[in-house]
């Protein structure tokens, strides 16, 4: 089955919300609750596979690696973290001709320096040179085989530099030619308004991050600010985070004889989620259909 794209999605939902998949069966369930797209973040995703911070310890084969897995487990259309390209111009052809062969319908391009990199935007300390990132996205222009992989500018000045740095770059991005803008960590309502209003037309995109300093808007809000794509960096992720520090935490209690552990009072339906998105039954029914099956041992005529 084709995978659609991003384009597809953009238009049939507005704004159009996207979960980050931090591994495969995040992006098969992303799938099951009925989401038209996903992200793909490099914390999430570091965390997730590596156990490692987002924070410039990685390159191109890592996300790669990462992606591929995930891609594979949805026919979801989705976007992608390419952080900084991974190196020079040369490394930005390299990552979007990986990223193509592998499904990826669009990424970000950032301007966020690696050598200081931080996992919030809202933090970063310094970004490259406009020269720097312009050169990237228009290698990255350059390099995609399909106008429909999508190349969002993504810039971390605002929380380096303000906003007005933000928007001038946003501006030159657009004026390179790239198909969207993401202008990250913005950390007031009036913040997003203002990149709302300036930029209303233009795929525009907006992070809402939980248990930090910025905003949280609804995606109603954002679009009528003029956001048309809403992603969610750490909502899944932290969620499970949650939810395994509890479990285990409840098991050494459990294990110490302090405060036995009662059996999960949701784990059937959990069970029964787990086997829908592994998709237990299609693999019984290929199973069933090639195993030849074992000849009983009465034979008939045989007492």
């Amino acid at each position: 089955m084709r995978r659609t794209t991003m384009r597809e999605a953009l238009a049939a939902q507005q704004p159009l919300l996207s979960p980050l998949a931090h591994d495969a069966l995040s992006a098969r369930l992303i799938e099951l609750a009925g989401f038209k797209s996903f992200n793909i973040g490099g914390s999430a995703l570091l965390a997730a596979r590596h156990a490692l911070p987002d924070i410039g310890l990685i390159g191109v084969a890592d996300m790669v690696d990462g992606i591929r897995d995930i891609a594979r487990a949805s026919r979801l259309p989705f976007m992608a973290d390419a952080d900084d390209g991974y190196g020079d111009v040369k490394s930005v052809y390299r990552t979007v001709r990986a990223y193509e062969e592998i499904g990826v319908g669009g990424f970000l391009i950032e301007d966020q320096d690696r050598d200081r990199k931080q996992q919030r935007a809202d933090k970063a300390a310094a970004v490259a040179d406009e020269a720097v990132i312009e050169a990237k996205l228009k290698a990255a222009l350059a390099a995609r085989a399909s106008r429909e992989t999508l190349v969002i500018g993504r810039t971390d000045a605002y929380g380096a530099l303000g906003l007005d740095a933000a928007l001038r770059r946003a501006d030159r991005f657009l004026a390179l030619g790239a198909d969207g803008l993401f202008i990250a960590g913005l950390r007031t309502e009036q913040d997003y308004e203002t990149v709302g209003c300036r930029f209303k037309g233009t795929l525009l995109s907006a992070a809402m991050f939980e248990g930090g300093d910025t905003p949280w808007l609804t995606p109603a809000v954002l679009g009528e600010m003029g956001f048309n794509q809403v992603s969610f960096p750490v909502s899944l992720l932290l969620r499970a985070i949650a939810a395994m520090h509890d479990g285990l935490d409840a098991l050494q209690a459990h294990g110490a004889g302090t405060t036995p552990l009662a059996p999960f009072a949701a784990a059937k339906s959990a069970r029964d989620t787990l086997d829908k998105a592994v998709d237990l039954a299609a693999w019984r029914r290929i199973e069933a259909e090639h195993v030849p099956r074992t000849e009983s041992p009465h034979r008939a005529g045989q007492p």
